[in-house]
């Protein structure tokens, strides 16, 4: 174990901030944003005047999730800096935990892709002739 001087760094390295950062973007997703879109794809289930509600509410986590995901993203970027940094391969045996962190990171934005196009779908602006026609009276 390495002893902390007082100019030591305590923060933890790269590839553990980009395991916790994936994680909690992960969770996110599957606890916060996850239920809300299958709730609005189930339209039957959902009484039509909390449907507007249920909307907005979707937009506001996604914001969050959005701001999540630039943060896993900046830890990715700092993970890849670090290994440029010590010329470090992946499939080096010591960089083991790195390439897992990439690995999840990369599962994570699958599911972030996934959700996205749901989110994109749901929160679409319908542009049928009689929305148009109406707005463009006022």
């Amino acid at each position: 174990m390495q002893r902390m001087t007082p100019h030591s760094d305590p923060s933890p390295p790269s590839d553990v901030c980009l395991l916790l950062r994936a994680h909690a973007e992960q969770r996110w997703l599957s606890r916060e944003v996850v239920p809300v879109l299958r709730e609005l794809e189930q339209r039957d289930s959902l009484p039509e005047e909390q449907l507007g509600a249920a909307l907005a509410y979707l937009e506001v986590i996604w914001i969050e999730a959005a701001r999540r995901a630039a943060e896993t993203d900046a830890t990715y970027a700092e993970l890849d800096t670090a290994c440029a940094q010590l010329d470090l391969a992946c499939a080096e045996e010591n960089t083991l935990l790195p390439s897992r962190a990439r690995h999840y990171h990369a599962t994570v934005r699958t599911l972030r892709e996934i959700a996205a196009r749901h989110v994109a779908r749901l929160t679409a602006i319908p542009t049928d002739g009689a929305f148009t026609h109406d707005h463009a009276r006022t």
